[in-house]
């Protein structure tokens, strides 16, 4: 068995945006170190690792990834690390499959519409199975309820039906569009159909990260939460920084669990 999903997973910046758009987005290793620490203390016990190259670019690098993972688990050995393998229009799903088999990561994010851009199912299938069979968790990146059809479509049956089967379920898009608890409400639906049972998160693109996240541990989910996705508090404040962000997720299911 994998490690299960961590309850908090911190997506502290993502690949597209720096600090222009908000001053805290950590680039540079040393400053997505100092956010890890700060996301950890403040309830994050897992961190989506993306990387930028010196000009601040989205960067799949096998040697850079090598350190940033050795860097973190010096510094946070009990973090929970995760490595991007989103192409941002920049890397081929084989440069992708290269980087995975490269690192063999503890954990590895997916994105099953990036893993079939280039048509080949075979080479896509196995990338899941060799990830298995090093040990690496896959969580596979779903942007609506229907990858989800596809997923299991194209998974072995054994990883399909596993009981860990790690899954991400996106609400909202980069392009602007904001989650709700509708679209979250879709992916479960379609899971209770397949009768898929997984270890699922969700992650929430805009203001409404705060309430469709507490309504996704509700539901018996996992929370991916930062800056990739939202920067905006449930007060309609701006967060100063991601461990804010870790922060409110945090008290609000400590609160849940409570009553």
């Amino acid at each position: 068995m994998i490690a299960p999903l961590p309850q908090i997973m911190v997506a502290p910046n993502g690949a597209r945006m720096g600090p222009c758009d908000h001053p805290a987005l950590p680039i540079t290793l040393p400053q997505i170190l100092e956010t890890a620490r700060a996301c950890y203390k403040a309830g994050a016990k897992g961190l989506h690792l993306h990387l930028r190259d010196e000009a601040g670019g989205h960067l799949l690098d096998a040697g850079a990834y090598g350190e940033a993972l050795a860097a973190l688990r010096e510094a946070l050995p009990n973090l929970a690390v995760q490595i991007t393998t989103e192409a941002v229009g920049q890397y081929s799903p084989q440069e992708q499959r290269d980087l995975v088999r490269a690192l063999t990561p503890p954990a590895v994010s997916i994105g099953l519409r990036e893993n079939l851009t280039d048509g080949d199912h075979a080479a896509a299938r196995r990338l899941y199975e060799d990830c298995a069979q090093a040990g690496s968790a896959v969580q596979h990146i779903l942007y609506a309820p229907e990858d989800l059809d596809a997923l299991i479509a194209l998974l072995p049956k054994d990883l399909a039906r596993a009981a860990d089967l790690q899954l991400l379920f996106v609400l909202g898009s980069h392009g602007g569009r904001h989650g709700t608890v509708q679209d979250l409400n879709g992916f479960l639906m379609r899971m209770t159909a397949l009768g898929i049972a997984a270890d699922w998160a969700a992650c929430c693109f805009g203001p409404g990260e705060t309430h469709c996240l507490t309504q996704a541990y509700k539901a018996g989910g996992k929370l991916r939460v930062g800056f990739e996705n939202n920067w905006i508090m449930a007060d309609g404040s701006t967060a100063p920084d991601n461990a804010a962000r870790v922060a409110e997720i945090a008290a609000r299911i400590a609160a849940l669990a409570a009553l």
